[in-house]
């Protein structure tokens, strides 16, 4: 493919990922307002999967509208403990309390993409990953937001698996990119689909 794929997000990890495995990008970060979407469906039963695929597909179709005939990739992520979605907090004391929420306890990381050219879904995928924190004393918790500092703040849930968020973690059942944010290997089997991959 001659022109490279548009991102329809700022997200420096998810360009970091597309370019470590050799994808052209170019970034067009979206404009939709995600809580005003989230709000609008809250009334509904959507389940956390779907919302992350409606996100990731409202962010694709709104960028493509402004790219003809361009594939734009967009992504999203939630976080479910139980029924409820988990977002990223703004302050060291809100994620204190999240850290608490998630401690002893299964969440289910949801992360899905969609490819968009012209306004048409060429694809949508959802994968999942379920994390097991371990038992967190408050102590423990202070330690490690004390560590980690204001990067607490950057990814729902307060943690990141390739940082010190390691160590929050009892067990992991599923794929590691999926945890990152983007599920790179459907992705890469459907771009070369789409013929969007020279290899």
């Amino acid at each position: 493919m001659d022109l490279p794929i548009i991102l329809a997000s700022g997200s420096a990890h998810r360009r970091g990922l597309l370019a470590n495995a050799g994808i052209a990008v170019e970034v067009l970060p979206s404009t939709i307002d995600e809580r005003a979407v989230e709000d609008a469906l809250d009334a509904s039963d959507v389940t956390p999967d779907d919302v992350a695929a409606i996100l990731a597909e409202a962010k694709a179709v709104e960028v493509s509208e402004r790219s003809p005939g361009r594939i734009v990739l967009g992504a999203d992520q939630t976080l479910a403990l139980g029924d409820e979605i988990l977002h990223k907090v703004s302050s060291m004391e809100e994620a204190r309390r999240t850290l608490l929420k998630l401690s002893g306890k299964s969440h289910r990381l949801h992360s899905a993409y969609a490819l968009v050219r012209d306004g048409s879904v060429l694809q949508r995928r959802v994968e999942t990953a379920t994390i097991t924190f371990r038992d967190l004393s408050p102590a423990a918790i202070g330690h490690y937001l004390a560590r980690v500092g204001d990067t607490a703040l950057s990814s729902v849930g307060c943690y990141q698996v390739e940082g010190q968020g390691l160590t929050l973690i009892d067990r992991i059942d599923g794929d590691v990119f999926t945890i990152m944010g983007l599920p790179m290997l459907p992705l890469l089997n459907d771009l070369r689909q789409l013929g969007a991959l020279n290899d």
